[in-house]
């Protein structure tokens, strides 16, 4: 199943990221930088994500649930002459 071998990819991601954690105390300042930079970037995406998801939501369905139909597409007809 594709979704065994994407938990177990997961799960090696996490344990490499556990082992990198456990030994940046003892890294040299430019490891320890590049790491919270990487870190930082992470963070950052994931954040952005939620606050677009939670505009993009909001606006669609405003904030009681129901859809807002006055940002609905009108269909311009030329007019009869």
């Amino acid at each position: 199943m594709p979704s065994e071998g994407f938990l177990k990819e997961m799960q090696a991601i996490g344990e490499r990221f556990l082992l990198k954690l456990q030994r940046l105390p003892k890294a040299e300042p430019v490891e320890i930088v590049s790491f919270c930079v990487v870190l930082l970037f992470i963070v950052t995406v994931l954040v952005l994500m939620i606050i677009a998801c939670s505009c993009c939501c909001y606006s669609c369905c405003g904030c009681d649930g129901r859809p807002d139909h006055r940002r609905r597409k009108i269909q311009v007809r030329p007019a009869a002459h």
